[in-house]
Parts: C-alpha cells; structure tokens; sequence
C-alpha cells in the first residue's frame, strides 16, 4: 500500500477506531473537554479537541479527540464545530462539565452561548455561569497584578535612575 489514497483510508480507519474505543472508555461519566484554536500551515483556521474523563481505573486520561477545520474563531462558529463533534460522537452536552480554553476572549463567548442554550440542563448552565463569571474575575485579578508589576518596575527605574538620565 504505497498509495496516497491507500495510506490515507488507513490513517482515518485507525484515527476512527481510535476515537471509537476512548469514547467507549469515557462511557457515562462526566467529562471537561479542552479546546485550543489555531491556524494551520495553509493558513486555515482549526479546532483542536480534548476530552478528560476519569476511567473505571479511577485514572485521570486525557485524549486527544481531533482536529476540525472551521470558517473563522468566532464564538458561533467555535461552538457549532463542538456541537458537530459532540454530534459524531454521540456524545451529550449533559454529560459535560466543564470546558478548558486558552483564555481567548471568543472562547469566553461560547461559554456565554452555552449558559443560553435551552437543551442544557439548569445545573450545566450554572456551572459554565460560574466558570464564566471565575475567568473574568481572574482577567481582571491578572491586569492589576500586570498592572502593579509594571508600574512597580517603573518606579524603581525612576528611582535607581533618578538624575541620571536626562530626557532629550
């Protein structure tokens, strides 16, 4: 099998099998899923999918679940790539607790449109509120210690510096 196309059907068959036996692992339990957004070599913009599930080891595992393409990082379109892979999957937003992102700001608007999602439980929805509202109180804690931090280096320049250098 030296084809391209022959290559490929056996990377997705293993790639599908894969994900078919973690999702069978992962089971009924509860898990957080993790999502990184990025663009690819071509300049295209995609989605990377994480689920953590604790197994009936009692293990923490994280599995990486795949990549899917997306027409922009907007909170609407991040949301509907999660909502097709939950989809592939048969797996159900019921069953999520929680969500890791790398903080971008969109990411905190898909949090938004999922506290306003009707097919998600009351409980779900308090908890993404929760999160929600923790990200934003520790955007605002992180700029006033960015804020100390800079302002503090600034005026021990001053002061080590302090008629020692003239401004032109």
């Amino acid at each position: 099998m030296t084809s391209p196309d022959g290559q490929k059907d056996i990377v997705n068959d293993c790639a599908i099998e894969t994900i078919n036996v973690i999702i069978k692992d992962v089971g009924d339990s509860l898990f957080p899923i993790l999502v990184d957004e990025s663009c690819d070599v071509s300049m295209k913009e995609q989605m990377s999918i994480v689920l953590r599930y604790v197994d009936k080891s009692g293990h923490v595992n994280e599995r990486f679940i795949g990549i899917e393409h997306v027409t922009s990082t907007t909170a609407l379109s991040l949301k509907a790539a999660i909502d097709k892979v939950f989809s592939r999957y048969n797996l159900s937003m019921s069953r999520l607790r929680g969500q890791g992102y790398d903080g971008a700001s969109n990411m905190q608007d898909v949090l938004a449109m999922i506290v306003e999602d009707e097919s998600c439980s009351y409980d779900q929805r308090s908890d993404v509120t929760n999160l929600l509202e923790s990200i934003q109180k520790f955007d605002f804690a992180f700029n006033l210690q960015l804020m100390r931090s800079v302002l503090g280096c600034q005026m021990n320049c001053q002061r080590h510096c302090k008629g020692k250098i003239k401004i032109l």
